[in-house]
C-alpha cells in the first residue's frame, strides 16, 4: 500500500517504516493461527514513525492506522467472546468501565495528577471540559466515539495535568469504546 507523499521539503512519515509496519500488520491480520497474536489493536494505537522530508502524508497514514486499529479490535472482541464467553468478556469490559467512571467522576481539577513544578502539562480546563463529555457517556450513555477521543486536543499549560497520565487514560477509553463497538 502506498500513501500520498507530502510536498517536497515538507516532513512526513518515514515511508520505509510505514511500509514495513503495514506489511507486518497485513501478515498478522491474515494469520489464522490460534494464539499466535503478533500484533494487537493496542500495538497499532501506540505505533510511531520517524519524520523525513518528502515522506508519507501523516493525515493519510493516521487515517489508515485508525481503520486498521478498529479492524484488529473488532477481531479481538470476536475472539474474546468466542474463547472466554460473553459473561467473562462483559465482566472484563465492566471492570474497565468502572475504573474509567471512577476517574472521570472526580471533581474538576482533581481528575489527574498535576505536572511537576514548572513543567508544562495539559490545560486543566481543557481536559476537564472533555472529561465532562466522557463522564456523560459513562454514566448516562451520551454519544461518544473513538473519533471523538482520537481528535481531542488540549492546550499546554504550566501546572496542568500530567500529559502521560491523561494520554494513558484516554488510551484505556479508546480500548473500552472499541470493545463496545463505538467506532
Amino acid at each position: 500500500m502506498s500513501f500520498p507523499r507530502v510536498k517536497r521539503g515538507a516532513r512526513g512519515y518515514n515511508a520505509e517504516q510505514v511500509d514495513a509496519f503495514i506489511a507486518q500488520a497485513r501478515v498478522a491480520y491474515d494469520s489464522n493461527i490460534a494464539g499466535a497474536v503478533t500484533l494487537t489493536s493496542t500495538d497499532i494505537r501506540n505505533t510511531a514513525f520517524s519524520l523525513q522530508k518528502g515522506g508519507y502524508s501523516t493525515r493519510h497514514v493516521d487515517g489508515a492506522l485508525e481503520r486498521l486499529e478498529t479492524a484488529f479490535a473488532e477481531r479481538e472482541r470476536a475472539v474474546a467472546l468466542a474463547t472466554m464467553g460473553e459473561a467473562a468478556w462483559l465482566q472484563q469490559t465492566s471492570e474497565l468501565s468502572a475504573a474509567l467512571t471512577s476517574r472521570f467522576a472526580r471533581k474538576p481539577g482533581q481528575r489527574f495528577n498535576k505536572a511537576k513544578f514548572l513543567a508544562q502539562g495539559y490545560k486543566i480546563k481543557d481536559v476537564d471540559a472533555f472529561a465532562e463529555r466522557v463522564n456523560a457517556f459513562l454514566t448516562t450513555g451520551e454519544p461518544l466515539s473513538v473519533a471523538d477521543v482520537r481528535s481531542v486536543t488540549f492546550r499546554p499549560g504550566r501546572g496542568g495535568y500530567d500529559e502521560a497520565q491523561v494520554d494513558a487514560v484516554l488510551d484505556a477509553l479508546v480500548e473500552l469504546l472499541l470493545a463496545l463497538g463505538n467506532n
